[in-house]
């Protein structure tokens, strides 16, 4: 049995727990997760003892040549092919996805199916599941993390003053495909001098000056699964404001890479974040989480926030990125993409977090 294939059997017999007779998986990640399915329009019902896949004619050839089970290719809403087969097995109480079904996917199915027939919300099970990632999974990350950190490095050659952010984007992202990459993982943001206490900021036209920060985050995907770092450099000598700054940061984000480690909270993490920009007067100008899951979507399950009570478990994926943003000064935030191991973690980003002057 496969990796997926035993995916498939241990959601399936998890069935009963969630009151469900079948499931309807209809999340493009989940989806993927289940089947192996890249594409941007595939389905999957999934029964205690079957797993049938839905389709359309453009992914024909690849879903029978990979993908174990019934494939169905369907001329038509996808959907509307899975209540036949619903009617069909007679199922009666059948799960889906009420955190990711749209609306009107939902009444489209409420309308195909009998009356009679319960619809069953699972929330997010299957996400859940995703938070441990296998050894196959790790693998792949670590690799396109690597990937992620190289690219990196041959952007930083390439950057000067009179360079917009617009150029340095497209260049990471040209990096990251060249080395492999399928693309990158979110939009990449660059953001130079006051615009980077924009968290997420769009590359623009800015050009980039001789004295001033730079904020860069970037992820490749590979074989599906994301990667995430973040780091902050300077064009030109830095003031000492913008190297306490860069420091309080750092010792930010260290504080909370010691802090992970089997069984403890994802909220507790993010209070060791918290904690040290506290103590150095910067805790209201962080304004987001500490981090977040990663895997086959940029941001999965566990959310490393203030109170989560989530308990960190081995084989967990995850991002540490505490950041300071003040306005029309800088921003600054360095993140890693961490390993949740036996004894604590491991720092899968091998990008150094020494403050880069350019």
């Amino acid at each position: 049995m496969s990796e997926i294939e035993q995916r498939r059997q241990d959601v399936s017999a998890g069935l009963a727990g969630l009151k469900a007779d079948a499931l309807l998986v209809t999340s493009a990640a989940n989806v993927r997760y289940l089947s192996g399915f890249d594409g941007s329009n595939g389905l999957i019902l999934l029964t205690p003892t079957e797993t049938h896949f839905f389709t359309d004619p453009r992914y024909e050839i690849a879903a029978k040549q990979n993908i174990t089970g019934k494939v169905h290719v369907v001329k038509g809403p996808l959907i509307a092919a899975a209540a036949k087969i619903i009617q069909r097995k007679r199922i009666k109480r059948i799960g889906f996805e009420s955190g990711w079904t749209q609306y009107d996917a939902y009444q489209r199915l409420r309308d195909a199916l009998p009356r009679s027939l319960s619809l069953v919300p699972i929330g997010r099970v299957i996400e859940e599941r995703r938070m441990i990632k296998s050894a196959a999974e790790i693998d792949i990350i670590r690799r396109s993390v690597n990937l992620n950190s190289e690219a990196y490095s041959r952007v930083l050659k390439r950057i000067r003053p009179g360079v917009r952010e617009l150029d340095i984007a497209a260049e990471i992202e040209f990096q990251m495909k060249v080395l492999g990459a399928e693309k990158p993982a979110f939009d990449t943001i660059v953001a130079a001098g006051p615009r980077a206490a924009l968290p997420h900021a769009h590359p623009g036209s800015y050009r980039l000056a001789g004295n001033e920060l730079l904020l860069m985050d970037m992820g490749a995907s590979l074989q599906g699964y994301c990667s995430d770092m973040t780091r902050t450099v300077h064009l030109g000598k830095p003031p000492k404001k913008i190297r306490d700054l860069y420091n309080a940061v750092l010792e930010a984000q260290l504080a909370g890479i010691a802090a992970v480690r089997p069984g403890v909270t994802a909220g507790k993490v993010d209070a060791a974040t918290r904690n040290v920009l506290k103590k150095h007067k910067l805790d209201k100008a962080f304004v987001h989480s500490t981090g977040h899951g990663l895997g086959l979507e940029i941001h999965e399950p566990p959310r490393l926030g203030k109170k989560d009570p989530t308990k960190l478990a081995v084989g967990m994926a995850i991002t540490i990125e505490p950041g300071v943003y003040i306005e029309g000064l800088a921003g600054i935030r360095i993140e890693d993409t961490v390993l949740v191991t036996q004894n604590g973690c491991e720092v899968l980003t091998p990008s150094s977090k020494e403050f880069i002057v350019l």
